[in-house]
Order: C-alpha cells, then structure tokens, then sequence
C-alpha cells in the first residue's frame, strides 16, 4: 500500500493531513534553507524559490528512508514564505526580527505562497516529481501593542514563515485570507490532491494505506 511520507517537522503540516484521514510517515529533511535560497540567486522568481525548496526537502529525505516505505510511497515536501513588498520572508527566528516585521505589515496585505513537491518512489527509485506553489492573499489585522508583545513572548512566530499563524495564537490578527486555508497553514489540500494525480496516485489510497487515527 501507498504510504505518504511528510518531509518536515512542521506540526502544522501533520495535524492538516491527520485531520485530512492521512497518518503520515515523518522524515525530518534537515535542509539548509539558507544555502538553497542563496544558490537559487538574488534573481530568481519567489516561486520559483518556494517550489524549489519544497523539492530539495522532498529529495534530501529520500536516501534515508527505510526499505519497507520505498517500496511504494510518495514523498511531499513544502515550504511557504511571505511576499511583501517584493521581498520574501521567511522565519524570523528572533523577537526583534518579528517584531519589525508585525509593525510593517499591520493593516496591510501580503501573498503567503506555499511551494509544494511529490516524489514518487516504488521499489526504492524514483518513478515521478510534480511540484508546484499556491498563493493565498493574507490581510493582516493591527494588534495593539500589548497584544503583539504577548504574541512575541509565546515564541509562536518566530519560527513560522512571516511571522504568524493562521491555525495558532497569529489567527486573532488575521482580519481575512483569499484562497486555501490549508496553503497557509503549510499544506494545500486541493494542490497537493492535484499533485498526487499526477504521479497516479489517488487521495483513496492514501486513506486505506493509513493506520486508523486516535
């Protein structure tokens, strides 16, 4: 049976695809999202950044993978970051970072894009790679001061891309979104869906190939 292997340790992700009726084998991909993006060059299109660090994730975990889940599975890979002013942000990683980054885009919008890529894998090779990015509008509430300094002191944006959640504690200073939800919590649903169909593999295979969900 088909087992899907989610190449990150984003608890977001999995808690989207457990709710979704997937119990999904985790690999931790261990990526240098730093190296990758420097690589790619100050020119390359945000897509095309977001899309190629969800496939250096999916392939990094590849090697590593146990004989019994290479034999038929597909491996999905992800990474989302903010577009703001033409420029992409990604996880601030210190409370000063963040908090410059909650003050320029209060009240405002930007475009989270979410770069996806499944790997096909059978008998150990793989057999298949469909990627892509979605792009959903977020519309940034203003939180007071007060607020936003308790939001800093919870940790939770400093280690998600842009600086909030739409899932967590971030969703009370999320006035809207246009597009998929799930894109912005990490994973889309819908194109993820699509993805998988393109290697030949069905959202009912995934459900049967699952362990029940407790």
């Amino acid at each position: 049976m088909t087992r899907l292997v989610l190449a990150s340790a984003s608890p977001a992700r999995l808690t989207v695809l457990r709710k979704a009726g997937i119990e999904p084998y985790v690999h931790v991909s261990g990526v240098d999202e730093d190296a990758v993006q420097a690589a790619l060059g100050p020119r390359a299109a945000p897509q095309h950044v977001v899309t190629e660090l969800a496939r250096a994730k999916a392939a990094a975990v590849l090697p590593a993978l146990p004989a019994d889940i290479v034999a038929d599975a597909v491996v999905v890979g992800c990474d989302s970051m903010l577009l703001i002013d033409g420029e992409l942000q990604g996880k601030p990683h210190h409370a000063d970072v963040a908090r410059a980054r909650w003050r320029s885009m209060a009240g405002r919008s930007g475009t989270l894009l979410t770069g996806h890529c499944v790997l096909r894998v059978r008998s150990g090779e793989q057999i298949g790679e469909a990627r892509a990015d979605s792009a959903t509008v977020v519309h940034f509430g203003t939180p007071s001061g007060d607020d936003l300094e308790a939001y800093l002191d919870s940790g939770e944006p400093m280690q998600v891309a842009g600086a909030f959640t739409l899932d967590g504690l971030g969703g009370w200073f999320i006035d809207r979104i246009e597009g998929d939800p799930s894109s912005v919590i990490g994973i889309g649903l819908p194109l993820v869906r699509r993805l998988l169909g393109d290697v030949g593999v069905g959202i009912a295979d995934l459900w049967t190939a699952s362990p029940p969900v407790t």
